[in-house]
């Protein structure tokens, strides 16, 4: 028997459920009926459990009763309920009698605290099942494709409210309880079932066609509800025209939870929320807080037809839910708001997802899953912003209206059902009348994306060439393997020709290891990957790279010039240019003015401040404020009228660089002065003159000059802030602190309660990716690892180590690799094995260039 999937002998069809949490003792009872369908006789039933004590066990039908014995396997998660005689096909009801505890890991039935408005503690009961969680709340089928109707009630604390996937159809009182009852949902998976007992209030619901649309929050913050209830209004009506079909559910409730372990978990009908990703100020958030804001509820929404209504059959098909969502959250939020172009500043999401792929550690977007650790794995860079970019590459390629159309077969297909990756193909391609597997599956399903060469043959022939891009050199490879070698992609590539000052634009299918095309006589330049939505690397032969150089940046479009200075950077990284040549490019976009571009160059400004010696680190502020200070002169310090969002957005992303990697003193001393004109402001009760998008940037500005005396005054901001987004300010400015009595206080309050495990695992990884903390961040990590491991959420734990790769020297190195060996440490999937290869990446990186990199900046210094 596979120990991970449960035999199909016996499948449900409904659960009766009914929970009564206690939310002072932190335990709950619960009681289910679950009809289930016998497909062949048997003496027993095989499902998941895990945490829970099980009590009491029948089955019957036909006024026929039998008790059943209970035996859990803990390790396995499961229960084996054996009958003294065997159950014949057809229709049965289980009974099962249970209890449980409101644990504090975040998954599961869990419990939440609060500070109320008074000041006071208040505790509230929520859900979080996927991947594989719904077993810690009731005994019950856990896989994805074991789909069933749900019919809750709950039994709760009249002060209480309670919510769950469905409307309320029934109230009353039973031995001093609230006893609410809701209506059964639709036929779905396990992992999508919620529940929310606690002290809650919503506001009065949007109706969007027949769909009643709320937004739920702990008491206090629904001054903060306004911006959600907009796109999740604007998505929702999206959605059902896009996909043409009705939101498969009867209502539709946006729950914030203090603690919350990932973004949000779209919950069909009852969608649940971290308060930082729902509740928000327009006034007083950044453009960056109100898209995140503005994208995870999209991303939410979307969920409801990919992934509830049509659900993948198991764990390797994650993609199909998520980048999906991914991928329709940015049609949504485009649709939306036009002019914050989504999809141009979804391409630093999609150079992230570039950056892992390019490990020799990477895996495909759809991977094996055995283990519940594993599925737990997949929620990733690889899964979301991978998935995405390869959908957004195959909408482009088929046209949006066929993929659309296709994208609407798939869903009428397989509406509360499961499906695979082959059905959405065939949908497809159907459709599209195009054999689209022979182009996507080696998108999918293998791991890596191609480098496209492109160079020049006799002046006029264009040689266009794919190989394998990765950051280390494939020793195999190397060493003269004769291994087969795999087929190359199926690229569809986009070319602009631009000849005498007017442009065309080519459309290839690459093939081939290799292909040659004719340009026109006197060619001005030539751009591969018009749009930039293609999911590869581009890397020129230097002559043509200086004539798309003379371009920048007026005559190329933002998401173009991102990617030539991420492909050359990436390119430097690995070794494919040298890190002078780079950062000679890095000049010829002082003057550009895109988010965007800025994003790409000042995270490799921040790689380099972690790689460098600390001899050499002068120089490299020096070289920071040469090509940042002039950007931040000519932008100021306040908007100007009629300023587009996104500049507003860059300006404080500047004056963040500039005053920290760059430590520039006159930036450091601007922002106090700023600072205190804010926080006088405040205690005056006025608006003030500085705009949202600059205080972040004075914060951390002032955080990494700052003192104990600073420090103080941000924690006390950090306790009392006002808003979710105002709480992680000032939380994550803890981790800028250079002093190192500065750095062991942030530490210490990572695990000892005062910082929420939710996001203290997050700080721990700001601090390891520090380069004055980090080296104490490691000793912390060593020494409290099993404190760690036992209060943060394992994906939270997961994220943390994340951290490792900061850590880029190779006394570190050597030093991580030996406590992960001693420890037996093991994160699921490949997500260990992809933070040890960054590290040695970064370390490789270090000892090719650190020697040129010195010399560099010696030359620019003295000029």
């Amino acid at each position: 028997m596979d120990p991970y999937r449960l035999p199909q002998t016996v499948v449900p069809i409904r659960y009766e459920l009914r929970l009564e949490p206690d939310l002072v003792a932190c335990t709950f009872t619960g009681v289910e009926t679950v009809t289930v369908e016998v497909r062949e006789p048997t003496v027993e039933m095989i499902l998941n459990a895990a945490e829970l004590e099980i009590t009491d066990v029948t089955v019957g039908r036909e006024g026929r009763v039998l008790r059943g014995s209970v035996e859990l396997d803990e390790a396995a998660e499961r229960c084996r309920l054996r009958f003294s005689e065997a159950l014949g096909v057809g229709t049965w009801h289980l009974r099962l009698d249970f209890k449980g505890i409101l644990n504090d890991k975040l998954r599961g039935f869990y419990r939440s605290t609060y500070q109320d408005q008074a000041g006071d503690s208040r505790v509230l009961a929520a859900t979080q099942f996927e991947a594989t969680d719904a077993r810690r709340a009731f005994p019950c089928w856990d896989e994805p494709a074991f789909k069933a109707v749900f019919t809750p009630t709950l039994v709760i604390d009249p002060a209480l409210t309670a919510v769950s996937n469905t409307p309320v159809i029934s109230e009353h009182r039973e031995d001093g309880k609230k006893v609410v009852r809701f209506r059964e949902t639709i036929r779905m998976s396990t992992y999508l079932v919620a529940f929310v007992v606690g002290p809650l209030e919503a506001t009065d619901p949007v109706m969007v066609g027949r769909t009643p649309l709320r937004v739920w929050c702990v008491p206090g913050k629904r001054r903060l509800t306004s911006f959600g209830l907009e796109i999740g209004s604007f998505s929702l009506r999206f959605f059902e025209e896009y996909y043409g079909l009705p939101y498969p559910a009867d209502k539709l409730d946006l729950l914030a939870i203090p603690d919350f372990a990932s973004g949000a978990m779209e919950n069909l009908g009852a969608i649940t929320f971290r308060e930082s990703a729902l509740l928000v100020d327009e006034h007083t958030a950044t453009h960056a807080e109100l898209e995140r804001v503005a994208d995870v509820i999209a991303h939410e929404n979307a969920h409801m037809w990919f992934g509830d209504l049509v659900t993948m059959s198991w764990w390797n098909g994650l993609w199909l839910n998520e980048a999906f969502a991914t991928f329709m959250e940015m049609l949504a939020v485009d649709a939306w708001k036009p002019d914050w172009q989504r999809w141009t500043t979804f391409g630093v999401s999609r150079a992230a997802a570039l950056s892992v792929d390019g490990l020799h550690s990477t895996r495909s977007i759809e991977y094996p899953v055995r283990a519940p650790k594993d599925a737990d794995a997949m929620f990733d860079v690889l899964t979301y912003e991978k998935g995405a970019s390869v959908l957004r590459m195959l909408d482009q390629y088929l046209g949006p209206e066929v993929f659309r159309n296709g994208v609407r077969a798939y869903l009428r297909a397989h509406v509360y059902a499961n499906a695979d990756t082959g059905d959405l193909w065939e949908a497809l391609g159907r459709v599209a009348q195009q054999p689209v597997p022979a182009v996507m599956n080696g998108w999918i399903f293998r791991p890596g994306y191609p480098l496209i060469s492109v160079g020049l043959a006799q002046g006029v022939r264009l040689v266009l060439a794919q190989r394998h891009f990765t950051y280390l050199p494939d020793t195999a490879a190397e060493a003269g393997s004769e291994r087969e070698r795999p087929e190359p992609w199926q690229v569809p590539l986009q070319i602009r020709i631009t000849t005498h000052g007017t442009s065309s634009t080519l459309r290839v299918l690459l093939t081939e290891t290799e292909t040659h095309l004719d340009l026109p006589e006197g060619f001005d330049s030539v751009l591969v990957n018009e749009g930039g939505h293609g999911f590869y690397r581009v890397h020129y032969a230097p002559e043509l790279l200086e004539r798309l150089l003379r371009l920048v940046p007026d005559r190329l479009a933002a998401i173009e010039r991102f990617n030539l200075v991420n492909d050359s950077w990436a390119g430097a990284t690995a070794g494919l240019i040298p890190l002078t040549e780079y950062l000679e490019l890095t000049a010829r976009f002082k003057s550009d003015r895109d988010r965007n571009v800025w994003a790409v160059l000042i995270e490799s400004f921040h790689a380099l401040h972690r790689l460098i010696m600390p001899a050499d680190r002068p120089a490299l502020e020096a070289l920071v404020r040469d090509r940042v200070g002039p950007a931040v002169a000519e932008l100021g310090w306040v908007p100007r009228a009629g300023e587009h969002e996104l500049t507003r957005q860059l300006r404080g992303d500047l004056i963040r660089a500039l005053g920290t990697i760059g430590n520039d003193r006159a930036v450091q001393a601007r922002a106090a002065e700023l600072y205190a004109e804010y926080t006088c402001d405040q205690i005056a009760g006025r608006s003030g003159d500085i705009d949202p998008n600059v205080l972040p940037a004075l914060i951390a500005v002032l955080a990494y000059a700052g003192d104990s005396a600073r420090y103080d005054e941000f924690f006390r901001r950090f306790r009392s802030a006002a808003t979710p987004q105002e709480e992680r300010r000032y939380l994550f400015a803890l981790a800028l602190f250079q002093p190192s009595a500065l750095v062991d206080r942030t530490l210490a309050r990572a695990i000892n309660g005062e910082v929420r495990m939710q996001d203290a695992p997050f700080v721990v990884r700001a601090l390891l990716l520090q380069v004055a903390g980090r080296e104490r961040a490691w000793e912390f990590v060593k020494q409290n690892w099993d404190t760690m491991d036992r209060l943060y959420p394992k994906n939270g734990l997961r994220r943390m180590c994340e951290g490792v790769t900061g850590l880029a020297t190779p006394e570190l190195e050597q030093d991580v690799h030996r406590f992960i060996a001693e420890r037996k440490i093991e994160l699921g999937g490949k997500t260990l094995d992809q933070y040890l290869e960054q590290l040695r990446v970064a370390v490789a990186f270090r000892a090719r260039e650190g020697a040129a990199l010195n010399r560099y900046l010696a030359r620019v210094a003295s000029r």
